[in-house]
């Protein structure tokens, strides 16, 4: 470090506003340039400078380069530039993560509903189709969770023809369900 550096420096940390004023219009274009050089993007580029020479200001009193005051300026510049890109793509990396993760819920939630949608008027109409015994032995027990049994002591059947009316019923549905996206839909008994 020459001289008038260091008496520079020495100026700026005992606080003379004058003196970082100088500092700051000589070196403000030119390091611009060269953060441009790294981001190719001058908003960018003005934006890294002023805030480097906003922190210098603020922190001048513990201010103790160990290079020469123009190499410590433009050293600071490019590791403030590569750190911008650094968090840049950090940032986007993470925006898109987000995004795919959106894309993928909103579209996982949308074919979920389609395809409840589907399931749901297959049922309804399976449920139409077979015999009205047959539809209410199978809502009591698939809808309403009662037991063969129950079903058998409400509607005063035997538990042999509750169990006939359910074979009857998941026969429907089998064959509804059969060709259901491409698969056999096994209902379990």
């Amino acid at each position: 470090m020459n001289l008038n550096e260091f008496f520079i420096q020495k100026k700026i940390q005992g606080g003379d506003i004058g003196e970082f004023e100088r500092l700051f219009a000589k070196y403000f274009g030119p390091l611009c340039v060269q953060a441009n050089k790294i981001l190719k993007d001058m908003d960018a580029a003005e934006d890294i400078v002023q805030d480097f020479f906003y922190n210098f200001w603020k922190n001048r009193e513990t201010f103790k380069p160990k290079l020469n005051l123009n190499a410590y300026l433009y050293h600071s510049i490019h590791n403030n530039a590569l750190h911008y890109l650094q968090h840049l793509r950090i940032r986007n990396d993470y925006a898109e993560q987000v995004e795919m993760e959106n894309k993928d819920g909103i579209l996982g939630e949308t074919d979920q509903k389609l395809e409840l949608r589907e399931l749901n008027k297959i049922i309804s109409s399976t449920l139409q189709q077979m015999p009205e015994r047959c539809s209410t032995v199978f809502r009591m027990n698939r809808f309403e969770g009662k037991k063969y049994r129950e079903i058998a002591e409400i509607m005063s059947i035997s538990i042999k023809t509750v169990e006939a009316d359910m074979g009857k019923a998941l026969q429907f549905f089998r064959k509804s369900l059969k060709d259901y996206s491409g698969e056999r839909i096994k209902i379990k008994v």
